[in-house]
């Protein structure tokens, strides 16, 4: 069985994330999970997080493990109380295999956060890219990694098999000086450009100065151009006998005609009253 092609150069990737030194939009992310968790209310003695970017996050629950997000993650099953996948998910390889990976290290009843970028960061920064090479150059070669919709990621963690499973997102609105004062900032956060498709050889100036000013036309405001930042939040729980669960169909006690205080009209009646089957003008 033939591996399919990776998404991530893993090698380029680390390199991108040895030099980070921007964690602002780390500390906000772990500031949201800081919340999440006093929602809880639970105490969790043995947390893992799994992140790339052990600089930014080794302060969120002192003494927890902290794990790299390799595409076989270094956690021993049924071993936590509580996973964190921390700003790395969007470039795994394999993100239903992360996420099984990780339920799996789960205790049960253990809690599963995760946060990642989604579909619509830097959708202005791809919309301009794009436009400007493919008029300088006629082509289109892979620069932002594919990012998940919310829709989408939610299915995932059912398909990772957690229970009551949640998705939510937050986006933020980050401005900048110039469109170059953006890119040089997202090397800076260690998310340059490590597709594992990208183009190989330098991209022409020509291509960047195109994009600048088609950013700064269409996102421009009061000198300063925006980029928007989508950070999605996974939450679910590995299965437990003690979790709630839905009633079995019919074994209400109470009738919801009686709970809203209106009259029951038994479904045949409804059919025959509404004319349900005929044909339609």
């Amino acid at each position: 069985m033939t591996r399919p092609p990776e998404l991530t150069d893993r090698r380029a990737l680390a390199r991108n994330r040895a030099k980070a030194s921007a964690g602002f939009l780390h500390e906000e992310a772990a500031n949201e999970i800081q919340e999440r968790l006093n929602e809880v209310n639970r105490s969790f003695t043995s947390p893992v997080i799994v992140t790339g970017f052990p600089q930014f996050w080794g302060t969120l629950l002192p003494g927890a493990l902290l794990v790299e997000d390799t595409d076989l993650l270094a956690l021993s099953p049924g071993s936590h109380d509580l996973v964190i996948h921390a700003l790395s998910l969007h470039w795994a390889n394999d993100p239903v295999g992360q996420l099984v990976q990780c339920r799996r290290a789960l205790q049960p009843d253990g809690l599963f956060i995760a946060v990642l970028f989604g579909g619509q960061t830097l959708a202005e920064l791809r919309s301009c890219l794009a436009e400007a090479e493919v008029r300088e150059t006629g082509g289109l070669s892979p620069r932002v990694v594919p990012m998940g919709e919310i829709r989408d990621l939610g299915g995932l963690l059912q398909r990772a098999g957690f229970s009551l499973p949640v998705a939510d997102a937050s986006s933020r609105m980050v401005s900048y000086a110039t469109p170059r004062a953006l890119m040089q900032d997202l090397r800076a956060m260690g998310e340059g450009n490590a597709v594992a498709a990208r183009l190989r050889r330098p991209t022409p100036r020509r291509v960047f100065a195109a994009a600048e000013r088609l950013y700064s036309e269409s996102y421009g405001s009061q000198g300063r151009v925006n980029a928007t930042f989508e950070m999605i939040f996974l939450t679910g729980w590995a299965p437990a006998d003690s979790q709630p669960k839905p009633l079995r169909p019919g074994s209400a006690s109470q009738r919801l005609a009686d709970a809203l205080g209106v009259a029951e009209i038994p479904l045949a009646d409804r059919v025959a009253s509404q004319g349900l089957g005929e044909g339609r003008d």
